[in-house]
């Protein structure tokens, strides 16, 4: 099991644990957390994914992905550095920890 930390805009955080092959957006969603829509069901049509990569985990998650640009200049929120589409990031072992931060609002 992979572990995942969702900090939400308030604060709040939720840790949950997913597969590998698992991606931050399947998680979350298929445990009703708050604060990822996930409406194209990752298929990265849509940016209601959106989330911001806790810094110490930028290296790991790698660089966004081909398309996953475009798709966030339709973000709700400010786009950083260290936005990226939840759906597009895959659980491994070598993400047990990973920490995400969630915008105020996704839709």
């Amino acid at each position: 099991m992979v572990k995942v930390t969702y900090v939400a805009h308030d604060g709040t955080r939720t840790e949950l644990e997913g597969d590998p092959g698992d991606s931050v957006m399947s998680l979350a969603i298929a445990n009703g957390l708050d604060g990822i829509v996930g409406e194209c069901g990752g298929s990265m049509m849509c940016a209601t994914c959106h989330c911001y990569v806790d810094e110490d985990w930028q290296a790991a998650t790698g660089a966004r992905m081909d398309g996953e640009e475009d798709m966030l200049e339709s973000a709700v929120c400010e786009v950083t550095e260290r936005s990226r589409l939840s759906c597009q990031i895959t659980l491994s072992e070598a993400l047990d920890g990973l920490v995400v931060h969630l915008p105020e609002e996704q839709v």
